[in-house]
């Protein structure tokens, strides 16, 4: 009696969603959801919007949807127009963090399901079935359990997270371990320390400040107690991780959303260390270092500096509370000047109450008398995965507190 072997997973599809027809009619659907012609005009007129005597509005010269994004919204649009209605599309926790911009994936019936499925997930999972993986890419064993079921993948990672991705995995060739200056449990971090550990021999620790960068340098000078820096660093370090053995030789890289002057600060302090516990002559044996902050988080980073050197009043930062790059933005503005940190324009109650996040409590917070009296000016930025719609939302809101109506104002 003869028994059929099961049949192997079907390999995974390649397929083009980049044609011109599917690219023609996203685009447009893309334009009609989060464009802004409100927002080019203020662009053409030098990024300011003024009522005078009652309200000054100045945008950052960058701000909002980077490339990156725009790229991974695209294909998203573009695998439910290639494959329609009823074919299941799946996508690997959020696309961006962004709750509208999510909100509007849901209502094109691409299910959401999480970042890392579980076995639950996995299960609905067919030969077939079309998967996005979002921006911040996913982990090796995600993917590769993915592929297994034969589904279709739809990889929007961006360009930016894949260069580091390429840095790690050469550290790890090279026994190298990566210390990784990022949040330990956003997705993006997490799907770099799955391409640390995927090759060869290497490990990773994850840092996420400058303090937990200078105990890591006091550990490597000094030396310590392995089990307390175990305990510090929990849910951040590889399987196996030893800091006896795996700080010897280290390669710094970054979530690219990170600042970049703090990335910059880990890898000073972090070299500085090598230099005293190894001698200037031995560091190339014992540091790596590469720039990895995304060029449009650093242009974002930039505009935002150089519009708080200009007399404000308030800045509003405009993005979703879980995105790091806006977190960033909205730290920037608080060193210097009010900041709100608010995910769209309904947060602005009135001009006597605004709801917004609080870096520090983690939560959303509400603040009486925010908005003076008088003539004011409020600057204005958005992280890289804000929609323009949004932005746009916001200013009309700010001047309709003021009693202006824009439609007379343009």
């Amino acid at each position: 009696m003869s028994t059929t072997a099961p049949a192997e997973p079907a390999a995974p599809q390649k397929i083009n969603l980049r044609r011109p027809d599917v690219m023609e009619a996203v685009q447009a659907q893309v334009l009609s959801h989060y464009r802004s012609e409100l927002i080019d005009r203020i662009r053409a007129k030098g990024h300011v919007l003024s009522a005078d005597g009652l309200l000054t509005v100045k945008l950052a010269k960058e701000f909002g949807f980077c490339y990156g994004v725009e790229r991974a919204i695209d294909l998203a649009y573009a695998a439910r127009k290639y494959f329609p209605p009823p074919k299941p599309i799946y996508m690997l926790g959020e696309i961006i963090h962004n709750p509208e911009v999510n909100d509007q994936i849901r209502n094109m019936g691409i299910q959401i399901i999480s970042h890392k499925p579980t076995d639950e997930e996995l299960g609905q999972l067919n030969a077939g079935d079309v998967v996005i993986i979002p921006a911040f890419g996913t982990e090796v064993g995600t993917r590769k359990k993915i592929e297994a079921k034969g589904c279709i993948m739809v990889d929007t990672t961006c360009g930016d997270v894949m260069s580091v991705w390429k840095r790690v995995r050469q550290y790890s060739k090279e026994a190298v371990t990566s210390i990784i200056h990022g949040k330990a449990k956003h997705e993006e971090t997490k799907a770099t320390t799955s391409q640390a550990t995927a090759y060869g021999t290497g490990h990773y620790l994850v840092v996420y400040n400058l303090d937990e960068t200078d105990y890591v340098c006091n550990f490597i000078i000094n030396g310590g107690n392995n089990q307390e820096f175990l305990e510090k660093f929990k849910g951040a370090y590889s399987p196996g991780f030893d800091p006896d053995v795996h700080l010897q030789a280290v390669g710094v890289a970054n979530q690219t959303t990170m600042l970049r002057g703090e990335t910059e600060d880990v890898q000073r302090r972090i070299k500085q260390a090598m230099i005293k516990r190894y001698g200037e002559g031995e560091v190339d044996k014992h540091f790596r270092f590469f720039d990895t902050i995304c060029g449009a988080t650093q242009d974002r980073q930039d505009a935002l500096q150089k519009l708080l050197r200009e007399p404000m009043d308030l800045l509003l930062v405009i993005g979703g509370y879980n995105s790091s790059n806006t977190s960033h933005l909205a730290e920037m503005g608080e060193s210097k000047l009010p900041t709100f940190f608010i995910k769209n324009a309904a947060m602005m109650v009135s001009d006597k109450l605004i709801r917004h996040y609080n870096l520090h409590k983690h939560e959303e917070v509400e603040t009486a008398a925010w908005l003076p009296s008088g003539k004011i000016t409020v600057g204005i930025t958005a992280g890289a995965s804000c929609p323009n719609n949004l932005i746009e939302d916001a200013i009309r809101r700010l001047f309709e507190l003021r009693g202006v109506s824009l439609q007379e104002l343009l």
